[in-house]
Formats: C-alpha cells, sequence, structure tokens
C-alpha cells in the first residue's frame, strides 16, 4: 500500500479521511459568508425601509439656507475717493532774528497760543546799551545841526547888507545839510537797536499750537540755529491735499466754479470712522503728467482736533446725491453668464435669477436702475449655493428679526438707514 500510495514522491491515492476533513472545512467557510451576507441584507434592507422614525427624505424636500434682505427707496452720494494728507494751512518755525543768550522760556509744549503770546527771552542788555549810544550820538548830531543852523541864518542877514562874502553863506548852507544827514542817520541808527531790543522778546506770529521745545533756556541762540526754538502749526482750520484722476474732473469743476460748496468727508486710514467733515476748497492749475491725476484742496473747522498735520486720511468727496432711488445691499449681487445678476425670492419659497442694471454705489448700498423695485427680496448669503428655481429656507436670524420687527398691536414701521437717509418700510397687514 505504501508503494502505491507514493511513486517517485508523488501521491497516487488520498486517504478518504483526508478528503472528508478539506469538504467539511469548506462546508463551514460558506456557511459563514452566507451568514455575513445576509446580516448585511438585513441591514440594508432596515435602513432604507421608510418608517416613522426614519422618513425618506429627497434633496428637493429641503431648501438651501440663506440670508435676505428687501430692497428700499432712499439717497444715495455720489462719491470720489482718494487718499489725502492732511496739511496745515500756516506753519511757522520760530527763529531768533538776533543772537544772545535765551533767558526764559515762556509757554508748554503743545499748548495753545494766540498771536502774540510771549514765547522767549533773550538777554537784552547788550542792545540797550546799544541803543543808548545810538541815542546819544543822534542827541549830539542833533545839537550841532541846531548851531549850523543859527549861523546860516546868521550869515544869509550879513550877506543882505553886504558885509560878508557869498562863498562863506554857500559853505554854511552846505554844513547844515550835513548836519541834517548826520541826524537822519542817527534816528535810523536809534530805530534799528529798538528793533533788535525789541527782538530780545519773542512772541507767536500765528494763532496755532506749539510743537516740542526745540531749545532749552541758557544756550546761546542766533539766526542760524538750525530748527529754530520751537514750531507752532495752525490745527484750526485746517486742510487736507488729495489727488484725483484727470477723467474725474468734470464731475464737480463746473460746480466748483459755480460757488457751489462740494462736502469732502475725511476717514480714518481704514477708511471705518468719520473723523471730520469739510468743503472742497480749490483745485490745482495742472495735472500731474507722470500720474495722470490733479491734487485737490479741502478745508475742515477740526474743532475737535482730530486731523494732524502730516496725517493720512482716506477723502470722498460727494459730487452729487441721488434722492429717491432703488437700494440694494451690495452682498446680493452676482457675476455670471447672464452678467450681473441676483437672486430674488418668490412667494413660494424659491429664488429667481433676475439680472439687473446698477448705477452708483458706497461700502454698503449699491442703486438699481433695472430690474427691481422696492420692496423685493434678494439673497445675500448662500448665493453660491443656488440656482434658478431652487428651493431656500430663510435662515433664523431672518426670522428673529421679522418677529421682532412686529408687536402685538398695531404693526410698526420698520425703519432703515441707507444712503445717509432715513427710509420707512409698512409691514403687511395681518
Amino acid at each position: 500500500m505504501d508503494k502505491l500510495a507514493r511513486d517517485g514522491g508523488h501521491d497516487v491515492a488520498a486517504p478518504p479521511e483526508h478528503k472528508a476533513r478539506k469538504r467539511g472545512r469548506f462546508g463551514v467557510f460558506m456557511a459563514l459568508l452566507l451568514l455575513v451576507a445576509g446580516a448585511g441584507a438585513l441591514a440594508w434592507w432596515n435602513l432604507s425601509k421608510p418608517n416613522a422614525d426614519h422618513p425618506a427624505r429627497h434633496q428637493g424636500d429641503v431648501g438651501v439656507n440663506v440670508k435676505v434682505a428687501p430692497l428700499a427707496q432712499g439717497d444715495m452720494p455720489v462719491v470720489l475717493d482718494g487718499l489725502g494728507t492732511v496739511t496745515a494751512l500756516n506753519t511757522v518755525t520760530v527763529t531768533t532774528q538776533i543772537s544772545g543768550y535765551l533767558t526764559e522760556v515762556g509757554f508748554q509744549e503743545g499748548q495753545e497760543v494766540k498771536k502774540g503770546d510771549f514765547l522767549a527771552q533773550i538777554d537784552p542788555r547788550p542792545y540797550q546799551a546799544a541803543l543808548g549810544q545810538a541815542q546819544g550820538q543822534l542827541a549830539r548830531d542833533e545839537a550841532q545841526l541846531a548851531a549850523s543852523t543859527i549861523d546860516l541864518a546868521r550869515y544869509e542877514k550879513l550877506m543882505t547888507q553886504d558885509s560878508i562874502a557869498r562863498q562863506q553863506v554857500d559853505t554854511q548852507r552846505a554844513l547844515v545839510k550835513q548836519n541834517e544827514a548826520t541826524v537822519a542817520s542817527d534816528k535810523a541808527l536809534v530805530e534799528n537797536a529798538t528793533l533788535n531790543l525789541n527782538y530780545c522778546r519773542i512772541v507767536s506770529p500765528l494763532d496755532g499750537r506749539v510743537g516740542l521745545r526745540l531749545v532749552d533756556p541758557g544756550n546761546y541762540v542766533q539766526p542760524s540755529t538750525a530748527g529754530g526754538l520751537v514750531v507752532i502749526t495752525q490745527m484750526r482750520p485746517i486742510s487736507v491735499i488729495f489727488p484725483l484722476p484727470q477723467d474725474a474732473i468734470p464731475q464737480f469743476i463746473q460746480k466748483l466754479r459755480s460757488g457751489q460748496q462740494l462736502t469732502v468727508q475725511a476717514f480714518d486710514r481704514n477708511a471705518s470712522n468719520l473723523l471730520a467733515s469739510g468743503t472742497l476748497t480749490t483745485v490745482d492749475n495742472q495735472i500731474d503728467t507722470t500720474t495722470g491725476t490733479v491734487k485737490l484742496r479741502a478745508t475742515f473747522q477740526n474743532e475737535d482736533e482730530l486731523l494732524f498735520p502730516n496725517q493720512f486720511v482716506n477723502v470722498k468727496l460727494i459730487t452729487n446725491t441721488l434722492n429717491g432711488v432703488t437700494l440694494m445691499p451690495n452682498a446680493a449681487v452676482q457675476l455670471g453668464v447672464p452678467g450681473t445678476f441676483v437672486y430674488r425670492t418668490n412667494d413660494d419659497g424659491t429664488v429667481t435669477v433676475r439680472p439687473v442694471k446698477l448705477g452708483a454705489a458706497d461700502d454698503k448700498h449699491v442703486v438699481v436702475l433695472e430690474g427691481l423695485s422696492p420692496g423685493d427680496k434678494v439673497v445675500v448669503d448662500g448665493a453660491d449655493r443656488l440656482r434658478d428655481g431652487a428651493k431656500i429656507t430663510v435662515a433664523d436670524d431672518n426670522k428673529k428679526s421679522a418677529l421682532g420687527a412686529s408687536s402685538s398691536g398695531s404693526p410698526t414701521p420698520k425703519t432703515e438707514k441707507i444712503g445717509g437717509e432715513t427710509s420707512k418700510t409698512q409691514p403687511d397687514a395681518k
């Protein structure tokens, strides 16, 4: 049997019990496989079976969650934007006009001063001595002039009596003229010495704010001292210089020439906070060829001094105001194949693609020229998931705001501030 079972190392016949074990293991494997497949099918059937706890859901039953906003009627200012620099109308660097020791400073840093207020004192003693010397020389020369004038009168009387030569009279007349010139020169020296003495007391040449002190008392100052003593800047009123493109000139030049006051608003560098409102004052007389812009100057009263010289501000020049136009939030505007369009909401909970023609805009609203009317509602958030005819669900914050706008009694009109004006929209009657 062993020889028949093995021939050259190969089995020619397997024992019956070995084949029986193989068939048993294969049957167990197939049974487990069928059991797993049956359990998976049962689970799939239970999950897909509609019942009260797991109703069938279809994509068309739930709308896209969006936010909507109504269109209102109001006023829209037409604005030209620019970046400006605050510039003082008058800035003076106070310097000494004479040389001497600075003995006193009469101001506090950052102080508001008026024209003629005392600022600093230079040692006046050398200039007082010079004035006294000039006055003494003037008195001496005036005495000489008086004496020569008396002699001239005497000589002229003697000449009429033919008692003196004419040449002597002419010489005396020349001497009187010389003394008169000397007296005039002395008077000029006295005035110059008086002026130098007055320069020892330095006063403010204008109304403004004093800056930081540049020289301390005890220093020897002179007209060539670099930087001067202090800088005074006029803060009220103040101006802003800003450029605008040359193509924008026709929008304001005629109104400016006719004397109409155009409002200019200055915002901070983030363009979020209004710092001051003023008026357009003038336009430069030439266009900058390197940038293609023209410079404009606007004047601000700056009572609260929120504008400082050399400060960068965002400028808005209001050239016109559109009254009673249809205003829409900027967030509703979409761009696509139809061009500029919005998603307008319908009463059946769907949206419609509505092409629109837009006009002037600001940072919040845009004027709708064609396509929509006041009272229409448009999608302002969630439009990227919409298509024409799609069902929508209004976000909870829209619903809460709608509930808060109505009271238990009579309806209360909803008031919105749009474009700088207040518009009222009456709610629908219940």
